[in-house]
């Protein structure tokens, strides 16, 4: 077996843990392909392996012009759900933490909790999926606000909330005690910080919205106060190599930060983002992380345990898989010494 090969295999053998995945950006094509064949019948060139967004303007509209062409209805969104899980399981992943968009709320005026029930009901038994909503810095307003009090409050089934929009936006004043609510609550928290904004964005969410969650994080490299911070307070960034280079978060694979974070011992995590934008699959991150960075079965195997340390699982399970992993790790080493 050629060591390209092998690496495949052993990646595919990992068990493995999706946490950054939002559910509208994992639209599969596919689907778009079946509703409307003679709109999508080629492959657009942003699905290119070469292809890189100019900005994130042009990422996010391209994004939601594809994905309202499809989501619709709670319907819609479970038969995406069950493609989406489907392909997780294929690629041995037991655990997804995934988000839907507050905003489709008020697009198709379609009760939130729906949209939510819609997706669980499309877990299959062989995956753990918690599902968060994701909330833009300025969502709100009069029309949502009661939707994103409710949703805190009441929906029993969400596992929490997610900081989402242009980092440009300033953190209004509704955000924190909000955040607060949602805690208090029993919700998880997370947070976009430090993508195309500063280090002092992850601070922020850090210290001010007391995330333990960062969703990428890459700009926390620029600020060593900021790193420190990031091991005081015990936090994980769930990093999207592959988001981050088409997206030019970094301007080439050898400046992403990723191993720095690892060598300064923050926790890290690998996850797609959005599928449907990158034409990604999560094997495929891990599989650039070799070809690019040159990522060793340890570092490999690492970053899976930190994806089931972060997961909302049972301790037993937690370190079953773990076990795991460093079983196949140390297997892989063994045939590679």
């Amino acid at each position: 077996m050629t060591d390209v090969a092998a690496t495949r295999e052993f990646i595919k053998s990992l068990p493995k843990t999706e946490t950054h995945l939002h559910v509208e950006g994992a639209l599969p094509w596919e689907l778009l392909e079946r509703k409307n064949p003679a709109k999508y019948c080629r492959k657009p060139d942003f699905r290119g392996e070469s292809f890189r967004y100019e900005s994130f303007e042009q990422f996010e509209s391209t994004l939601i012009d594809h994905a309202l062409d499809w989501f619709d209805s709670p319907d819609s969104y479970h038969e995406a759900a069950g493609l989406i899980f489907k392909k997780q399981v294929e690629q041995n992943v037991r655990y997804v933490e995934t988000s839907f968009h507050a905003g489709m709320m008020e697009f198709l005026k379609i009760p939130g909790e729906e949209i939510l029930q819609a997706i669980l009901s499309a877990v299959p038994p062989e995956l753990e999926v918690r599902v968060f909503l994701g909330i833009s810095r300025n969502a709100y307003t009069p029309y949502l606000a009661p939707m994103l009090e409710e949703a805190i409050e009441q929906w029993d089934s969400l596992a929490g909330i997610d900081l989402h929009g242009l980092e440009s936006l300033p953190m209004e004043e509704w955000t924190i005690p909000f955040w607060q609510r949602a805690s208090s609550f029993g919700k998880m928290l997370k947070a976009h910080a430090g993508e195309f904004g500063p280090a002092e964005n992850v601070e922020q969410a850090v210290t001010q919205l007391n995330v333990r969650r960062i969703q990428h994080g890459i700009r926390a490299s620029e600020s060593e106060e900021v790193m420190d911070l990031l091991l005081d307070k015990d936090v994980t960034l769930d990093l999207c190599p592959i988001s981050n280079y088409k997206l030019r978060v970094v301007d080439e694979w050898d400046t992403h930060p990723i191993r720095s974070f690892m060598d300064r011992g923050i926790r890290c995590t690998v996850s797609t983002d959005d599928p449907l934008s990158f034409n990604n699959s999560l094997t495929q991150e891990y599989e650039t992380l070799v070809a690019k960075l040159g990522f060793s079965s340890r570092e490999i195997g690492r970053l899976a345990k930190n994806g089931f340390f972060v997961a909302d699982l049972e301790s037993g399970e937690t370190t079953a898989y773990q076990r795991q992993i460093d079983e196949l790790v140390n297997n892989a080493c063994s045939i590679n010494e």
